[in-house]
């Protein structure tokens, strides 16, 4: 391999703060070399240095002149590098795909099928199953991962303290006729009772009157209460649906939510259970449900640490006060989910589209990956086909650049999981197309992240190191990373091409499987930058996955250890041949 032309930029030490040109990011690719004095950058105050450099003609053989004697293993998982086979770096898909595991879909086979059909996160709802069932998956998943070459990551939702149906007498769902006289009690009983549902919350019926509305699952059914008997209700179906295991109750009076979290704290102990089963199978991300502040997940995240699990807590939004707090929720989370199912029953149906759209921006703004989730393709679990407007609704948070889209019983209880995803996969995948063909840009009015000087200057080699890939049509983004970071910033910009995120840490790489355009490859790493880039790009060659005339733009965090090795942030163009 020759490097036929390279541009850099590099940055070494901590009090150096530039505010540049954007011309400075368009010199050509030309034969002889370039440099930029200090002085000459404005608003610039530089104590170690900064400067930009082009070199051509360098040939690789001076760092390896044969790549059969390049050591190293590329740990790009087997999905992403037939993608990249077949449609080259423009062709990956960006936006992740998370899938929730259940009885339809929990043998190694279906898991396999699942992972090969693009699932990114495999969620685990702690609502349902026991936990050697939820055990033997999570270790499905990594045998997966170790023996086949996949990086599906795994997820857990707790199941937090809400009103739900433990048991109505079905081992799946039953329904629930217009007229019909149904008991909602507390009572544990063994066997079952005709039109009797056991409801897990002692004081569910606290505050409830005669003529109240009781809603199953947001819509699924409803019924009205039509006599208190103790701390049980009787109530008459007057709108015929499903009752599913595990479907949540909700009650409204005059139009209104009757509310009732304040009586409920957003972790129980069967929660704390669950996150220390989580810390023991060395779960990726612990996704937090009815979170209504930020304390909570501010307190997981200290107690994760003191554990030292690397689990990244993502906060689920389904709840109005939820969405008054939602900006220090989004900055005390790694992570948000958007539960819109939960959440359309505590706001108006109408106001779902807009609400989502910004809870998208405002992660993207404050650089959170977000999942929309929740009756994506709710169709799918009886039919094999989606209906039109779900698909229209999924190229909706494609266009808004949503990080991931999620299935729920799609593919957990329904039997067309994997044409579900197919469905998610394929629409996608369209939608980031015609993104790229219409040249359609959302203006990310610049907000700044970073606090500290080193923090700040990687926010501003990202950002215009996005902007410098789409300028000049580059082929691919290279980050060499530990913890991910500026590979997630240069995501936050949502630039055309595919972001290839180079580390030696696999919690990095599993955490980055939820970032938007982020395909995270495990290498190992050293101190001297060159090596690094001239050993990824040949081990890549060597699969056959990069091509002659192929650009990419290189960007690195790696800080060295060693006292010779100054310089650690960096952008490069290089041209392969």
């Amino acid at each position: 391999m020759a490097v036929v032309g390279d541009l850099s930029l590099t940055f070494s030490g901590k009090e150096t703060i530039c505010a540049f040109k954007k011309g400075m990011f368009g010199f050509p690719i030309s034969s002889r070399r370039v440099s930029f004095s200090a002085g000459k950058l404005q608003n610039c105050r530089v104590n170690t240095g900064v400067y930009a450099v082009m070199q051509v003609g360098v040939e690789s053989t001076e760092i390896s002149k044969d790549l059969e004697k390049f050591e190293g293993v590329l740990g790009l998982d087997v999905v992403s590098e037939e993608e990249l086979k077949e449609r080259g770096f423009l062709g990956l898909r960006k936006t992740k795909l998370v899938c929730t595991i259940g009885p339809a879909c929990c043998s190694s086979d279906d898991l396999e099928k699942l992972a090969l059909g693009g699932m990114n996160v495999a969620r685990l709802n702690m609502c349902h199953n026991t936990r050697e069932w939820h055990q033997d998956v999570i270790r499905k998943i990594k045998n997966l991962n170790e023996e086949k070459g996949f990086s599906v990551s795994v997820m857990i939702d707790t199941e937090g303290s809400q009103i739900q149906i433990v048991d109505h007498g079905a081992p799946s769902s039953v329904k629930a006729e217009d007229g019909s006289i149904w008991d909602f009690t507390t009572e544990k009983f063994e066997g079952t009772r005709p039109f009797t549902v056991q409801a897990n919350y002692e004081g569910f019926s606290e505050g409830i009157n005669v003529g109240d509305e009781l809603v199953i699952d947001g819509g699924m059914a409803t019924f009205e209460v039509v006599e208190k008997i103790g701390i049980d209700l009787r109530c008459k179906c007057t709108d015929p649906g499903l009752l599913l295991p595990r479907a949540k109750l909700s009650f409204w009076r005059d139009g209104r939510l009757v509310g009732r979290s304040d009586e409920l704290p957003t972790l129980s102990a069967k929660d704390w259970s669950d996150i220390e089963f989580a810390i023991s199978e060395g779960v990726d991300f612990i996704a937090l449900s009815f979170v209504n502040d930020a304390d909570v997940v501010t307190h997981l995240k200290n107690y994760l640490s003191t554990k030292s699990s690397k689990s990244k807590v993502l906060a689920k939004i389904e709840s109005l006060e939820a969405l008054h707090k939602l900006d220090e929720i989004v900055e005390a989370s790694d992570g948000i989910m958007i539960a819109r199912g939960d959440l359309g029953v505590e706001i108006p149906l109408e106001q779902i589209p807009t609400v989502q759209e910004e809870i998208t921006y405002r992660c993207r703004k404050l650089n959170k990956p977000v999942i929309i989730a929740s009756q994506l393709l709710e169709s799918m679990i009886e039919y094999p086909t989606p209906t039109r407007a779900e698909v229209a609704d999924v190229s909706e948070a494609v266009r808004q650049y949503a990080d991931a889209l999620m299935l729920s019983g799609e593919s957990a209880i329904g039997p067309y999981g994997q044409k579900a995803l197919s469905v998610l996969r394929m629409t996608s995948g369209r939608m980031e197309l015609w993104s790229r063909e219409e040249n359609r840009e959302t203006v990310l009015f610049e907000h700044k992240l970073g606090a500290s000087v080193p923090d700040q200057i990687a926010e501003q080699i990202c950002n215009r190191a996005a902007g410098m890939a789409n300028n000049l049509g580059l082929d691919a983004i290279f980050v060499y990373t530990k913890h991910g970071q500026m590979a997630s910033l240069i995501s936050r910009n949502r630039p055309n091409s595919p972001i290839f995120a180079f580390t030696n840490d696999n919690s990095t790489r599993m955490a980055l499987n939820l970032q938007w355009g982020v395909t995270p490859i495990l290498i190992d790493l050293s101190d001297d930058m060159e090596a690094n880039i001239n050993r990824s790009i040949n081990l890549i060659k060597t699969k056959g996955l990069i091509k002659d005339g192929d650009a990419v733009l290189v960007v690195s965090d790696i800080i060295p250890t060693s006292a010779a090795q100054t310089v650690f942030q960096s952008i490069q163009v290089k041209t392969v041949a």
